[in-house]
């Protein structure tokens, strides 16, 4: 009787389990159709007191605990993966057995995608920065592109005259790289209140070998509230990968308004490797626009560098040339897709969008505040 009532029981647990994660999909979906209820509901409201508790729960911990999470995620999945091998080879595998791992895994990602979003995916449909500082992003003329080009590379020539080895070395530590950080965002917030940023929790991928090969820099992970940042990539990126990741923390999940807040909060901070590191990273995405649209005018840019950052180009590009293999290419395209099912889609083009947020902040405010 027991066991029967327990069984009973079990059954109805797991439907009313089905039927939470289902209407919770259902109201996920809806909501994300209304940009200004979640900008006011969610993201400057609930969102706000996740991320601060997720940073006190586990900004302490000197390791990733999402990558671990992660790691003991894709044992399981290999295990898993292992026993239907074995259970294939002992003629096992029935309908009533393919079912019930079809359930399983349905199951798990209804889960995973209410999670996601509840946590930190409904900023994707967020009305965001734009809206906070009242800029008009759109299309722009190719001379408003090599106007913003121009400026930013003046920065950039600029600010590499000044950027010493000892300075870059110095985030070798990466508690200094990211204390640092936490501090522009402090010192921005000044201005922009809505960068304010307490609890640190950023820290080095447990990844980040691997993450050369697959690449990726950084990436935030919604379900602890860390940002983990590839700590071997070179040292001159490194202050503005960790900027990028905080604004994910922020809350602005789109990758191009988590580049442009990247910006917004550093290009003032009296930090020479932070000012290098992010008019670097914003000259790298104006190149590229203007070269889509006027190779000549790229090519002559490109000649008026400092040598200095003609260096660093060099050496951007050998550190990549050594990790090249056949799968980045699948898993950069898998993210491209992932990104185009969050509300971007221009899938890995969106992180070159942040040019659309430079020529709106320059056009209302002036060239001379880029």
């Amino acid at each position: 009787m027991q066991a029967l009532l327990a069984r009973i029981f079990s059954r109805l647990m797991k439907s009313w389990s089905w039927l939470l994660l289902i209407l919770l999909t259902i109201a996920i979906k809806w909501i994300s159709l209304y940009p200004d209820f979640v900008e006011k509901n969610y993201s400057l409201a609930a969102y706000p007191l996740i991320s601060r508790v997720q940073r006190l729960l586990f900004g302490w911990i000197p390791f990733s605990l999402g990558d671990v999470v992660y790691g003991f995620l894709w044992l399981v999945v290999f295990y898993k993966t292992w026993i239907l091998i074995r259970d294939l080879f002992r003629k096992k595998v029935n309908r009533a057995y393919l079912l019930s791992g079809m359930q399983q895994i349905f199951f798990f990602i209804l889960f995973v995608y209410v999670f996601f979003n509840l946590l930190w995916g409904l900023n994707y449909n967020r009305t965001g920065i734009a809206g906070q500082l009242g800029l008009e992003v759109k299309k722009y003329a190719v001379a408003d592109l090599d106007t913003l080009t121009g400026a930013i590379q003046s920065k950039l020539n600029y600010y590499a005259q000044f950027v010493t080895k000892e300075q870059r070395d110095s985030f070798n530590k990466k508690s200094r790289l990211f204390y640092t950080a936490g501090l522009a965002y402090q010192d921005a917030a000044k201005k922009y209140p809505f960068l304010s940023f307490k609890g640190n929790s950023t820290k080095p991928s447990l990844y980040s070998y691997l993450g050369n090969y697959l690449g990726f820099q950084g990436y935030y992970n919604p379900f602890s509230g860390e940002a983990q940042v590839n700590t071997t990539v070179p040292r001159f990126i490194e202050p503005f990968v960790t900027s990028h990741e905080i604004a994910h923390q922020l809350g602005y999940a789109r990758e191009n308004e988590a580049n442009f807040v990247g910006f917004l909060a550093t290009h003032r901070f009296p930090n020479n490797a932070f000012l290098y590191s992010v008019y670097y990273d914003m000259y790298n995405y104006c190149i590229i626009e203007l070269g889509s649209y006027d190779t000549t005018l790229a090519h002559a840019s490109v000649e008026r560098l400092h040598p200095q950052v003609k260096k660093d180009i060099k050496t951007y590009r050998d550190f990549y040339k050594r990790y090249r293999n056949p799968v980045e290419p699948i898993v950069m395209w898998g993210y491209g897709q992932f990104l185009k099912a969050n509300n971007q889609p221009e899938g890995k083009r969106s992180y070159n969008e942040v040019v659309l947020w430079l020529v709106a902040y320059y056009k209302k405010y002036g060239v001379s505040q880029l």
